[in-house]
């Protein structure tokens, strides 16, 4: 889990906070950095989520949202509770809106793809075998049942000046709806990028949520660190997912209504029926069988995993916490631990975590003063023991060595990520030698005396081209695979959190696309893929990797005002929108249209796309934000521009005849 995601929720209320182990933390940091050598100089990601999981019991994060959970499941005909601890908001939802079990849709799957028009993931390059990315129903339907109860204020609370993070919570059912509430916030932010608010969601013993594709959506995106889902060490509500219990659906009725009544208040939970002891029994069971199996080596298990853990587990107990996120990692240590229960702990534990967060700093301290006596040499092994000793299986001999070796397994192979930075910087320095080829051929086109440009002579070039046309359609190719590298790498996590921040990468991607998008658009168009597609550049052509870059530089950080209302003297030597040649050929295509068209109510709305394109590019002109070729005599626009006089001049003299001739010749009958 990124820390950074969590510093940034306390130092917007708590800078003057230090926590009791700090000193600790950077003992081990240092102890990290000697052991791991000169070829890194971080932790494993193993390492730094220990050192996560005592930073956090040391905060008052844990506290301060389970304060506010009690206040919703106290309240549980209010959609959420807030409330503002200086600079942050916390936000929790409530956790006994749940319908039971005998939903039809309690374990169904449904795709998600937006949440109020705000889209949620960025689109993948297409690979057949990909599944879509789906949530559990009956938890979608509640969440946005409630959506227009609470968007507006939580457009509210972060559009608020004085709001610097805010932190999203809530219990079991609750814990669902906080997740997809502060997915959708992250996804808004991230669309109007003019937000600098920490998001940060703490779930306590929420159930699964998604499928595999939604698990590593979130990891794609970057967000699994703004997710911190605290699982007590016997609570079989996260775990209940696993199984196909509804078979079981009349008693988990009856359970759930019990956890409400409990939620709400001990005295009505004392009112609720309570299911037998031998329902109990089938009911964890269940689950445990169904957890064993999901927590077997890949390829060793047959039992489908519809639901599938994402971002951060923070694993409590009487001994301390233990935080994972590796999605295997995570279930192979909720059926461990689950494994030391009882049919009657795995249902109160779900009421328990109170009980755990009071105690969790105490035990961090505790633990590690315990430790200071015999610290292991390397801090990866000291991190191993303090996890096996908070997760609360120390003493059972037949579950630490499955439990060490799924830890083990979390921890990196192969470079760090700033190591891999390095490298790619490396990289892109023996790539730029071909971006340096396609801006002398550029160069090379605006000296021709055809005066049709850098596009249109990339377009236009046939099987017989020259060496020179084939040698920068193959450095085209070389760059998009060095460039789509890049951003994989991004997406599994090893390159640093904030590598799309680096002003480096952020201006090489950008200048990248300048140049090179526009030959990607002409051999789209030149290729006739347009016409053999169905749909424009801009719907289905453009690859993924360019809308990332948008995203990149939108991003970025500006130091000052006068550097983005920059004027310009001359024109640019690239066209700053990187798409305008896609644009330029679907406004040729309207003109096509408007020819050809007899509806008027079609030809209406083909002349305001034209005429908003037409002042679109005149803007674009008069700013200078375009390369000189774009003006030249024989390139696609200017051909388009004198296409659209024409056609405009025509117009005038359609309207100006009698309408018995217009009539006419439209093919109307007159009399």
């Amino acid at each position: 889990m990124e820390k950074v995601a969590i510093q940034g929720v306390l130092r917007s209320n708590h800078s003057k906070f230090q926590s009791p182990q700090d000193s600790n933390v950077r003992n081990i940091e240092e102890k990290n950095h000697y052991s791991m050598g000169m070829a890194s100089n971080e932790a494993s990601p193993f390492e730094s989520r220990q050192m996560l999981a005592s930073f956090i019991s040391s905060t008052p994060l844990l506290s301060d949202s389970w304060r506010l959970c009690n206040q919703a499941n106290a309240a549980p005909f209010r959609t959420f509770v807030a409330d503002r601890v200086g600079a942050s908001v916390y936000v929790a939802f409530s956790g006994v809106q749940m319908p039971g079990a005998s939903d039809p849709n309690w374990r169904d799957l449904v795709p998600l793809h937006s949440i109020g028009g705000v889209p949620l993931f960025s689109p993948r390059r297409s690979r057949e075998a990909e599944e879509p990315v789906m949530v559990h129903a009956a938890m979608l339907n509640l969440f946005l049942s409630l959506f227009n109860s609470f968007q507006n204020q939580m457009l509210e609370i972060v559009g608020n000046k004085d709001t610097k993070s805010v932190v999203i919570t809530g219990h079991s059912i609750g814990g669902a709806t906080a997740s997809l509430c502060t997915l959708w916030l992250l996804s808004y932010l991230q669309s109007v990028s003019s937000s600098s608010v920490s998001i940060l969601c703490i779930t306590f013993g929420a159930p699964l949520l998604g499928n595999e594709a939604f698990s590593q959506s979130i990891f794609r995106e970057r967000w699994g660190g703004n997710f911190c889902h605290v699982v007590s060490k016997h609570d079989i509500m996260p775990r209940l997912l696993f199984a196909p219990i509804t078979f079981l659906a009349t008693q988990l009725n009856s359970l759930l209504q019990f956890w409400h009544f409990s939620m709400t208040s001990e005295e009505f939970g004392k009112l609720a029926n309570q299911i037998s002891e031998k329902e109990k029994a089938n009911l964890f069971n269940a689950v445990m069988d169904y957890l064993e199996a999901a927590s077997q080596e890949e390829g060793e298990t047959s039992v489908p995993i519809l639901f599938h853990p994402f971002g951060n587990y923070f694993f409590v107990t009487e001994e301390g916490a233990v935080c994972v996120d590796s999605p295997s990692a995570i279930i192979k240590m909720m059926h461990l631990m689950l494994a030391t229960g009882s049919p009657v702990s795995s249902i109160e534990d779900h009421l328990k975590y109170g009980y755990y967060v009071n105690k969790l700093s105490s035990q961090t301290l505790n633990q590690e003063i315990s430790m200071q006596r015999n610290i292991p040499d390397s801090s990866y092994e000291a991190g191993l023991e303090l996890a096996i000793q908070s997760s609360g299986i120390a003493n059972q001999e037949s579950a630490i060595t499955s439990a060490k070796e799924c830890l083990k397994k979390t921890r990196r192979m192969g470079p760090s990520p700033n190591l891999n930075a390095a490298t790619l910087a490396v990289s892109l320095s023996k790539v730029v030698p071909l971006r340096a080829q396609i801006e002398w051929y550029k160069n090379w086109c605006e000296e021709q005396d055809d005066q049709i440009g850098y596009y249109d002579s990339f377009k236009s070039r046939d099987s017989s081209s020259s060496k020179r046309d084939m040698k920068i359609n193959i450095n085209r190719c070389k760059l998009a695979r060095f460039w789509n590298n890049v951003i994989d790498m991004l997406e599994r996590g090893e390159l640093p959190h904030d590598f799309d921040k680096r002003a480096k990468w952020v201006n090489a991607s950008h200048f990248y696309k300048l140049l090179v998008e526009p030959l990607d658009i002409a051999e789209y168009y030149g290729k006739g893929m347009h016409r053999a597609k169905g749909h424009h550049y801009m719907q289905h052509g453009r690859e993924r990797r360019y809308e990332i870059f948008d995203r990149w530089w939108k991003d970025r950080t500006v130091t000052t005002a006068a550097e983005e209302n920059k004027e310009r003297s001359k024109f640019a030597s690239l066209t700053q929108d990187s798409c305008f040649w896609a644009r330029v050929e679907e406004a040729r295509d309207w003109l096509n249209c408007v020819r050809s068209e007899r509806d008027a109510n079609k030809l209406a709305l083909l002349w305001d796309k034209i005429e908003n394109f037409e002042k679109y590019a005149m803007n674009l002109v008069e700013n200078k934000e375009v390369s000189c070729d774009v003006l030249f005599k024989n390139s696609s626009y200017s051909i388009w521009v004198e296409d659209l006089r024409e056609l405009k001049q025509l117009k005038v003299k359609v309207q100006r005849l009698p309408h018995q001739f217009t009539g006419f010749l439209d093919g109307e009958v007159v009399p």
